[in-house]
C-alpha cells in the first residue's frame, strides 16, 4: 500500500513537472521556430512545430537596421551599456547600504529598512515622476547615463536586503578576529565579507542586469532619440507601430536579445555553484 502511495506521487510529481517544463520551452521554441520561418510575412495565424520555409534570411535582415534607422549593434550597444551600467550601480550603491544595515546599530535603521522594503513593493510608476524632474534638473535625462540610473534605483530595493541578508549570514566572528590583527572595517570587508557574499553579490548584479535589460516601458519617459533606444523598447515598438512587420524578424530580434542572457548564465553557472558550496562549508 505504501509503495503504491509512493508510486502515484512520484507519477504526480513527474507530471508537474512535465507540465511545467511544456509551459517555459513551449514559448521559447515559438520563438525559435519564428525566427528561422520566412514563410511568416506578417502576424502568425496558427501555431507550427517546425517552419515552413527554413531560412536564415529573418535572422540576417534584423542584423542591418531594424528599428528606423538604427543599426542593430547600436541597439545592442545601448542594451549593454544601460544594464551593465545599472547593476554595477545597484550592487556598489546596494552592498555599502546593506552591510550598514547587517553590521551598524544606528538611530533609523528600521525605519530605513521599511522605507527601501516600501520602494521594492510600490509600482516602478511610482517613482517616474520625481525620477524625471530630477534627471531634468541635471540636464541627463535623455542620455544613456539617466537611463541607467533610473534602473539602478529600481533595482537597489532588491540588492539592499539580498545582500543583507548575506552580510548577516557570514559570522561576525571572521571579522572580529580580523580586528584582532589589526584591520580596519574597511580591509575587515574587502578581505573577509566581501569574498565570502560573492555568490550572493553575483546573484543580485545579475537581476539587476535582467531587470534593465527587459524593461522597455518606463524608458520611453527618458528617451528622446532613436539612436538612445535598447534593443526591448526597440522590439516593442516594432510591435505596436501597427505596420505589417513579419513576425520573423520580431522572433529574430527575441532571439538575439536573449542570447547575451543565455551565455552569461552557461559561462558564470559553475563558478557561482562553486562559490555557493565553498561558501557554504566554511560558515
Amino acid at each position: 500500500m505504501r509503495s503504491g502511495m509512493k508510486l502515484i506521487k512520484q507519477i504526480f510529481s513527474q507530471l508537474t513537472l512535465a507540465a511545467l517544463g511544456a509551459y517555459i520551452l513551449l514559448p521559447i521554441w515559438g520563438i525559435l521556430r519564428l525566427a528561422f520561418d520566412a514563410s511568416v510575412k506578417s502576424r502568425p495565424t496558427e501555431f507550427q512545430w517546425i517552419p515552413k520555409d527554413f531560412s536564415f534570411q529573418p535572422l540576417l535582415s534584423v542584423l542591418d537596421r531594424p528599428y528606423q534607422s538604427v543599426s542593430f549593434l547600436t541597439l545592442f550597444k545601448n542594451s549593454l551599456l544601460v544594464s551593465t551600467g545599472a547593476a554595477l550601480a545597484a550592487v556598489i550603491l546596494g552592498m555599502s547600504l546593506a552591510y550598514a544595515f547587517a553590521r551598524f546599530r544606528f538611530r533609523g535603521r528600521q525605519s530605513g529598512l521599511f522605507l527601501i522594503l516600501l520602494t521594492a513593493v510600490l509600482p516602478p510608476v511610482a517613482f517616474t515622476t520625481p525620477l524625471y524632474l530630477l534627471l531634468s534638473m541635471l540636464k541627463i535625462r535623455t542620455t544613456l547615463l539617466g537611463l541607467s540610473i533610473v534602473y539602478a534605483a529600481f533595482a537597489m530595493p532588491f540588492c539592499v536586503w539580498n545582500l543583507r541578508a548575506a552580510f548577516q549570514s557570514i559570522s561576525k566572528e571572521l571579522e572580529e578576529a580580523a580586528f584582532l590583527d589589526g584591520a580596519n572595517n574597511f580591509t575587515a570587508f574587502f578581505r573577509i565579507t566581501l569574498p565570502l557574499a560573492t555568490p550572493s553579490i553575483a546573484v543580485a548584479a545579475l537581476i539587476a542586469f535582467l531587470m534593465s535589460y527587459s524593461e522597455f516601458t518606463i524608458g520611453w519617459l527618458f528617451v528622446e532619440k532613436a539612436d538612445s533606444v535598447t534593443l526591448a523598447m526597440s522590439i516593442y515598438a516594432v510591435l505596436t507601430s501597427g505596420a505589417a512587420q513579419p513576425w520573423s524578424q520580431i522572433g529574430s530580434l527575441a532571439l538575439l536579445m536573449s542570447a547575451p542572457v543565455v551565455v552569461i548564465f552557461l559561462i558564470f553557472q559553475q563558478t557561482l555553484l562553486e562559490r555557493m558550496m565553498f561558501g557554504a562549508g566554511t560558515e
